[in-house]
């Protein structure tokens, strides 16, 4: 059983939905993965922990006042120390636009704008050390950055934590992320084939039965973002939740 209590440096290590419309999605999530929620409460702005089996896998929460309605899932860094981080993001060419701040006795988080233009955070573990199940049904699995600058991404990413980056050979415009020898993410440059998506990290879900996991994502007001693609690690395609979010769904790997 996948269960997870901690995660090296500069892996991902969370993954939370920011969204206009909170019940809407609770309900979009809750009914593809079959996660339960627990809302942290006003003083945490609404923020909800989804859980599957009682533990957590992913956060969701509303826009908060004053900021635009939109609805993105966030990738976060597993970080050692997010101040020191903080100076290293500008140091690298990239630009901190929220924290770093202390979220209750849970941790210490920033978010960041990367040098290629990609939003993402790190988080830096207290109490809440990261997702508590990774890599099997219904809970994260892996995550991607798309990019337009891929070798300026490796430079500013390989700036902030100690990553080793390996090339893989099917795909020359792909670089595999590793954390403490562990391959953790990866780095995909964009071609001219994609003039209009514009840079991000997204997140990968796993669903056993992936056909039915596409089938149910348009059944409760989702959409296909691309028709799958097999792969070695499994099936998968990306998606887009009923608010404008968009996330992977990619199917269990044969053993």
């Amino acid at each position: 059983m996948p269960e997870r209590t901690s995660y090296d440096a500069g892996a991902p290590s969370w993954a939370d939905l920011t969204t206009p419309d909170l019940e809407g999605a609770l309900a979009f999530y809750g009914g593809l993965f079959g996660w339960e929620f627990e809302d942290a409460g006003p003083e945490a702005g609404h923020y909800h922990q989804a859980l599957l089996r009682g533990k957590r896998v992913a956060g969701i929460g509303p826009n908060q006042p004053g900021t635009p309605p939109m609805a993105f899932w966030a990738t976060y860094l597993n970080g050692r120390d997010a101040d020191a981080h903080a100076a290293a993001v500008a140091e690298a060419g990239g630009q901190v636009t929220f924290g770093p701040l202390d979220v209750f006795d849970q941790g210490r988080m920033l978010v960041a704008r990367d040098a290629t233009g990609a939003v993402f955070g790190i988080w830096e573990p207290r109490a809440h050390a990261g997702a508590q199940i990774f890599g099997e049904h219904a809970a994260p699995s892996w995550s991607e950055l798309m990019t337009r600058d891929l070798d300026a991404a490796v430079g500013f990413y390989g700036a902030l934590f100690d990553y080793e980056f390996e090339p893989l050979p099917e795909m020359p415009n792909y670089r595999l992320m590793k954390a403490g020898g562990e391959v953790v993410a990866g780095i995909l440059g964009l071609g001219e084939g994609d003039p209009d998506v514009p840079p991000y990290w997204l997140t990968y879900f796993t669903y056993d039965d992936v056909e039915a996991g596409f089938e149910r994502v348009r059944e409760l007001g989702g959409e296909m973002l691309s028709e799958p693609h097999d792969s070695q690690w499994g099936r998968f395609a990306p998606v887009r939740d009923p608010q404008g979010a968009s996330f992977a769904l990619i199917g269990s790997r044969e053993p």
